[in-house]
């Protein structure tokens, strides 16, 4: 966000330049504004779950206790390590379909290889986000589950 903006978006989001903003543009409330260095998905990592952040905002929003903070501390790294792997795949496969159209005959066979490939990583990724929701489910009580549920609806919480 350009510097001379800082000023509009905490007068309009209802938070004070000098203890910081609560909601910043893009990611829903309760999600803290960090200016500089930042690109694209900034807050949550460049995906939709980094770490640190999306912990530290879960844990205020959900009033998690010191057990529930480190049990989704581990839930929230694996999912950010499936996801990396999951860009890597796609990466891959995007390769893998360049090459095969690079040729001087289309290689069915590569591409379809690649686009196998692609599924498969896909496939993988929804399992683990299935579980770590299963995870999170029993982890958390019943006004935290309501709570987790409503930043999911609001997208201020992206899977």
């Amino acid at each position: 966000m350009h510097p001379r903006m800082m000023g509009w978006s905490h007068s309009h989001h209802g938070c004070s330049p000098s203890i910081g903003c609560c909601m910043p543009s893009g990611y829903g409330p309760g999600v803290r504004h960090y200016s500089g260095g930042e690109h694209g998905g900034g807050e949550f990592g460049g995906g939709a779950f980094g770490v640190r952040r999306p912990l530290r905002f879960l844990a205020y929003r959900l009033q998690l206790d010191e057990e529930q903070v480190a049990a989704l501390a581990v839930i929230l790294n694996e999912l950010k390590t499936e996801r990396a792997q999951a860009a890597v795949d796609d990466r891959r496969t995007l390769t893998a379909f360049a090459d095969a159209i690079a040729g001087e005959t289309f290689d069915e066979a590569k591409s379809t290889e690649a686009a196998t490939q692609r599924v498969k990583s896909a496939e993988r990724l929804q399992a683990t986000v299935a579980r770590a929701l299963g995870r999170i489910h029993a982890l958390l009580g019943a006004e935290q589950r309501a709570r987790i549920a409503y930043l999911i609806r609001t997208g201020a919480l992206m899977l």
